[in-house]
């Protein structure tokens, strides 16, 4: 078998309708298009967008605009405290050993510790956020919280400070 010799199977293709007018074409006067109308005509003006609704007020018109999306927030992966049980004592909490304990799904969205359960052994965690309440349970058990700086963005206009090397 040759890649030039495969074929349809028999009866899934049709012929393609010929228009054109005429009793020969077996589409009669009208080509296959009714009778008058925008749809009937030719050239560019009976081109009509798939859109159109004929004159009648458009759906994205007649429905209420509602809400927005807001393009500046952070989707986080959430870990409760109480979840850092399946760690050993003092072991390392980071976004690695979080995945590979299937804590979290995803390695390249950041992670926000909250407060929900207790925490008995001391770790050291290090995630992208975490909540006051977490941040408590976790130190009143011994343990640390540390949160990369946040990147401090200048303002419109604001000159970058001179290095001084």
């Amino acid at each position: 078998m040759k890649i030039g010799g495969i074929k349809p199977a028999r009866g899934a293709t049709r012929a393609k309708k010929r228009r054109g007018l005429g009793p020969a074409s077996g589409l009669g006067g009208t080509a296959g298009r009714g009778h008058k109308g925008q749809r009937a005509r030719s050239g560019s003006g009976s081109k009509v967008p798939r859109w159109f609704e004929g004159g009648q007020m458009p759906i994205q018109r007649r429905l209420p605009k509602r809400g927005f999306t807001n393009f500046t927030r952070v989707e986080y992966q959430v870990v409760n405290v109480g979840a850092l049980e399946r760690f050993g004592k003092g072991e390392a909490v980071n976004k690695e050993t979080l995945r590979a304990k299937r804590l979290i799904d995803r390695g390249d969205m950041p992670v926000k510790l909250l407060g929900d359960g207790d925490v008995k052994d001391a770790f050291q965690v290090s995630v992208d956020a975490a909540s006051a309440s977490a941040k408590s349970k976790v130190e009143a058990a011994g343990g640390s919280v540390t949160i990369p700086e946040q990147r401090k963005y200048r303002a419109r206009g604001e000159r970058k400070p001179a290095s001084r090397a």
